[in-house]
C-alpha cells in the first residue's frame, strides 16, 4: 500500500474527528470511536460518511 505517513498523520474520521487506524490486511481505515470502516481504493481513502461501513 502506498498511502504516505504524512497523509495518515492528518486524516481524521469525518464524523467524529477522531484518530484513524490503518488496517493493511483489509486495506481500510478504522475509527474505533464511531466503529466505522473507510475503504481504500487504488491507494485513495474514501472518506465519505455515507460510504463507511460499521464494524
Amino acid at each position: 500500500m502506498a498511502i504516505k505517513q504524512e497523509l495518515l498523520d492528518i486524516l481524521v474520521c469525518p464524523q467524529c474527528k477522531g484518530d484513524l487506524e490503518l488496517d493493511t490486511d483489509e486495506n481500510t481505515l478504522k475509527c474505533h470511536k464511531c466503529k466505522l470502516i473507510y475503504e481504500i481504493y487504488n491507494d485513495i481513502p474514501c472518506m465519505l460518511i455515507e460510504k463507511a461501513k460499521p464494524f
